[in-house]
């Protein structure tokens, strides 16, 4: 990765970064929480950009239509995250693949 990639990246992520602050409030929060969570759960395929942005473009199209943030996703922001990354590969499962385990059985 160059200095050239780099600054690319950056000027993608300040151009996201202001389509989210230009959400009404109420979505401004919860793709905050949304980000939260994705980046605490951890898809590996998070780092293209793809699922953050669209979020983002399914956020504005709520918006155009008039509706609550709450209608689009439901009021469980966690199910509604697992639901967009349930087929995704995670940290998580890529850990417990390290460490011998098999995907999925952490905890049983």
């Amino acid at each position: 990765m160059g200095i050239q990639d780099i600054i690319e990246g950056k000027k993608q992520w300040r151009a996201h970064v202001a389509r989210v602050k230009a959400l009404p409030p109420d979505y401004e929060i919860v793709y905050k929480e949304i980000q939260r969570y994705l980046f605490k759960v951890g898809p590996i395929d998070l780092a293209d950009g793809s699922l953050l942005a669209g979020i983002v473009d399914f956020f504005e199209e709520g918006v155009a239509a008039g509706k609550g943030v709450l209608q689009l996703i439901g009021d469980d922001v966690a199910a509604f995250c697992d639901e967009l990354i349930k087929d995704s590969r995670t940290y998580a499962d890529a850990y417990q693949e390290s460490l011998g385990g098999e995907r999925g059985t952490a905890g049983k």
